[in-house]
């Protein structure tokens, strides 16, 4: 029963947390302009990973996609594509984590088989996560980058670039890579209770008989022996025929 459970709100968890990475990596707003000590504050500014949207103060929103891929920085690519990863593999672990559910039976599929699948999801569950979370967290590392590098370019050159700070889908995507992370580990521990055990049989060993050897009594030897002195004592005459030992043969 507690394996059950383990493995059913580690499927619960795995899913949520996968839903939070791929909204995450939906959202808009990953980097978010920094209004304090802003002239112009009827403008807001946010950009994602897939397009920047302009706020304007009557509310209006207007998105822009990214034309240009080799524009791009590399590290910005990179974050795409590991978020891009972590959904992969959190949707193909979802997919198997059903079939592998203890409280549904899908034919003849036995223990052993559906705790392989446990592992395998969970496995993946965990691999996802940890790419959500890199990915979120290259992400913020260029925000605190530029972030520093146009402060710096304020200050000595008084110019007016925004800056940009933490968005909302960063924090989404860290909490929804931790619980995907999580779900994935109670996955792997839930499959330790669904392997069967393994059954110890005492074991007896059996040694073959030896063949069996015949002794032969000493009468039958000593016959054997007179037999033969019988044979060698008989001999034939110059005619041909037999001639029977006699009595003094034997003296």
């Amino acid at each position: 029963m507690a394996t059950t459970l383990c493995q059913v709100a580690g499927y619960l968890l795995s899913v949520l947390g996968l839903a939070g990475v791929i909204s995450a990596t939906l959202m808009n707003a990953w980097s978010t302009q920094d209004l304090e000590g802003d002239v112009v504050t009827s403008v807001y500014n946010t950009k994602g990973l897939w397009r920047t949207c302009e706020t304007g103060s009557s509310g209006f929103t207007e998105c822009r996609p990214y034309f240009s891929i080799l524009g791009l920085p590399g590290s910005f690519q990179a974050v795409r594509a590991l978020m891009i990863v972590g959904i992969v593999l959190g949707v193909i672990g979802a997919l198997i984590s059903i079939f592998a559910l203890k409280c549904i039976r899908m034919g003849n599929m036995e223990d052993a088989m559906k705790a392989n699948m446990t592992l395998t999801s969970g496995i993946l569950f965990v691999v996802g996560g940890v790419c959500g979370i890199a990915g979120v967290s290259i992400f913020a590392n260029l925000i605190v980058t530029n972030f520093m590098f146009t402060t710096t370019t304020a200050t000595m050159q008084g110019s007016l670039q925004p800056r940009y700070t933490f968005g909302s889908a960063l924090f989404m995507g860290w909490v929804g890579g931790a619980v995907l992370v999580v779900g994935g580990i109670m996955m792997c521990v839930a499959c330790k209770g669904m392997a069967p055990e393994k059954t110890h049989y005492n074991a007896v060993a059996y040694k073959a008989s030896k063949p069996n050897t015949i002794y032969k009594s000493g009468d039958e030897r000593s016959r054997r022996g007179f037999d033969d002195d019988y044979k060698k004592s008989t001999t034939r005459s110059d005619d041909g025929r037999q001639t029977q030992p006699s009595k003094f043969d034997y003296v």
